[in-house]
């Protein structure tokens, strides 16, 4: 360590497991169960009743399946411990796995479309009474994954993207309940490619909402509750704290921030309350305004920025 530096970490308490999304494991396995059984019965359904909606519902489900499935595998790798290469572990993998079922539900959400559009030119004829009785099931099974998934989409990622599927699925299966209500009451077949055509719509804007959060994440944008201007002016207002640059805000996954900063500090201070104490006032500053997992600070003399870009040339 040079003369002129110091170092501080601050680190806050992950949930049980190491992220935001370990917290909800069991959680995640029994919607898991859930998403499977129904997808199964949906499929069933849609073959039996010929109804493009539940067939739509069930392709919604079987990528919900695979989205809750990549949560729980990326949990297990994100849990590993870090090494000498992966100082992080990989905690980031959770993320990729959020950004995979981004593509998976783009990808639905365009088939879906696409075979509603179909049914238009050729019309099907579909038994409105079987949708109904298998889109009730789907709708029930959905409302209790839902309520299994609330409170974790609102601290992780990952769950929020398992989340917005489910949530997806239950409008899209009371769609479906509505349009074979339609085609019971009134005979209009066209009632069912609408309904799939409303299940894709509700599904693609969603998805682009979660996509670009999970890009910020991987392009390392700072947190969003993270007022970057506000963290520069809670710094330069300690005491004897001259200038404030390099400062870095980023996430590594869901619930863990990061943040760095080189902190120029007058000599005479340092020199007064010592390099310790101003790192505890640097990170009592933070951490009574900002929920960051772990910051680093470099202490700088007045000057000592203009040597390192000398440094660098």
């Amino acid at each position: 360590m040079g003369a002129g530096h110091d170092h501080g970490h601050t680190h806050s308490h992950a949930p049980a497991g190491g992220t935001a999304t370990a917290a909800y494991v069991g959680r995640l396995r029994v919607a898991l169960s859930i998403t499977l059984t129904v997808m199964v019965v949906e499929i069933v359904g849609g073959v039996v009743a010929d109804s493009l909606a539940l067939v739509a519902d069930a392709a919604h489900m079987a990528t919900d399946a695979l989205g809750l499935g990549m949560a729980l595998l990326a949990i297990h790798f994100a849990n590993r411990p870090p090494t000498g290469n992966r100082t992080f572990g990989y905690a980031r993998a959770e993320i990729l796995a959020a950004l995979a079922n981004c593509l998976l539900l783009l990808g639905v959400g365009g088939y879906v479309l696409y075979e509603a559009i179909q049914r238009f030119v050729t019309p099907v004829d579909t038994e409105g009474g079987l949708t109904i009785v298998f889109g009730a099931i789907g709708l029930v099974a959905n409302m209790i994954s839902l309520t299994l998934l609330m409170r974790g989409q609102k601290e992780s990622l990952n769950v929020r993207g398992a989340f917005l599927e489910v949530a997806a699925d239950a409008l899209g299966s009371l769609g479906v309940i509505v349009s074979a209500a339609v085609i019971l009451t009134t005979g209009w077949q066209a009632a069912d490619p609408i309904a799939s055509l409303v299940i894709g719509v509700m599904i693609v804007p969603r998805t682009f909402k979660l996509l670009r959060e999970t890009l910020d994440v991987l392009l390392e944008a700072a947190p969003k509750d993270v007022d970057m201007a506000e963290v520069r002016t809670h710094i330069l207002a300690l005491d004897g704290v001259e200038d404030v640059h390099d400062l870095h805000a980023w996430t590594i996954t869901s619930g863990m921030p990061v943040l760095s900063a080189h902190v120029v500090v007058r000599s005479d201070v340092l020199s007064a309350i010592g390099h310790e104490k101003m790192l505890h006032e640097l990170q009592n500053c933070l951490g009574d305004h900002f929920d960051v997992e772990h910051c680093t600070f470099q202490l700088e003399p007045v000057g000592h920025a203009e040597h390192e870009a000398h440094l660098c040339h």
